[in-house]
């Protein structure tokens, strides 16, 4: 069974730094599209970053220049390293990686469990 185990959220002052993580755990043949949204209360989720198996970054206009996604495909883990923290960015994140099984699978794709960030003004 695949699982997405996410790290790294916590409580930051405004113009911190954080970096979160999510490790894919189970026997997967590959990984497509990896993706991080986040959702803050009251409001509905959204995406911040993504990445494709090709490399190509997409980023919420909100978050472009302060933050980066990257992918360790040896380790399976993705990460979202966040700069300029402001206290709107504040949410839960979700990471959310598109894979396949095996080499004749269909992509189908997880979501991690989800982290808290808080940015203190």
């Amino acid at each position: 069974q695949v699982q997405l185990v996410e790290s790294g959220g916590g409580l930051v002052q405004a113009g911190g730094s954080l970096k979160l993580s999510c490790a894919v755990s189970g026997r997967i043949f590959s990984i497509n599209d990896v993706a991080w949204y986040r959702q803050a209360p009251g409001k509905q989720r959204e995406l911040v970053a993504a990445v494709n198996s090709g490399g190509t970054t997409n980023y919420a206009d909100s978050v472009k220049g302060r933050f980066t996604i990257s992918r360790d495909s040896a380790k399976k883990t993705e990460y979202l390293q966040m700069n300029s923290l402001k206290p709107e960015d504040t949410a839960v994140y979700y990471c959310n990686v598109a894979y396949k099984l095996g080499i004749f699978s269909r992509v189908t794709d997880s979501w991690g469990q989800g982290t808290q960030v808080t940015v203190s003004s």
